[in-house]
């Protein structure tokens, strides 16, 4: 065998050797954390988990679920006249009904999401879902990222807080 041909062999059951063994470029080496800490770490949904802790809901987002939670952003909240945010931070009542109106029980994509055209959510009321400009909407709501996993759940961003009827 020629040195080129014996360096060529080499180079490829090393090449086999290494691929086998170490993990993909990108690849996840921990497991997902679950809706809050996915959510935490996002960095984006602030305003979000501190009224999930406030309605006492925090604690259910980070267990079994499975989940899916349409996140609004910071930015969401910020479009919410502030007497508003200042009457649900002071009723846990309705801030929990606004906040569960924002999560369905089983882990949803959006694929899923628009062959339902309409899902209930934990406060009981239901959200009507559409594939609009190739955009998933939620109560006409764009789904701003889609799909975002956790352990527990799947995360969808949503632009706006969606009030209940």
């Amino acid at each position: 065998m020629s040195m080129i041909k014996r360096y060529i062999a080499v180079a490829a059951i090393a090449a086999v050797s290494v691929a086998t063994v170490a993990p993909v470029a990108g690849a996840a080496t921990h497991r997902e954390g679950n809706i809050v800490q996915t959510a935490a770490a996002a960095g984006q949904f602030n305003t979000l988990l501190k009224l999930a802790e406030r309605a006492g809901l925090a604690g259910t987002l980070e267990g079994k679920g499975p989940f899916t939670v349409f996140a609004p952003t910071d930015a969401a909240f910020a479009k919410v006249p502030k007497a508003t945010l200042a009457s649900l931070a002071h009723d846990p009542n309705k801030l929990r009904a606004v906040l569960l109106y924002h999560v369905l029980k089983g882990r949803l994509t959006a694929a899923q999401l628009v062959k339902l055209h309409s899902v209930q959510t934990l406060n009981g009321q239901s959200l009507e879902v559409r594939l609009t400009r190739g955009t998933v909407t939620v109560n006409g709501v764009p789904v701003i990222k889609a799909n975002i996993p956790a352990s527990n759940g799947v995360i969808h961003v949503i632009g706006s807080v969606l009030i209940p009827r």
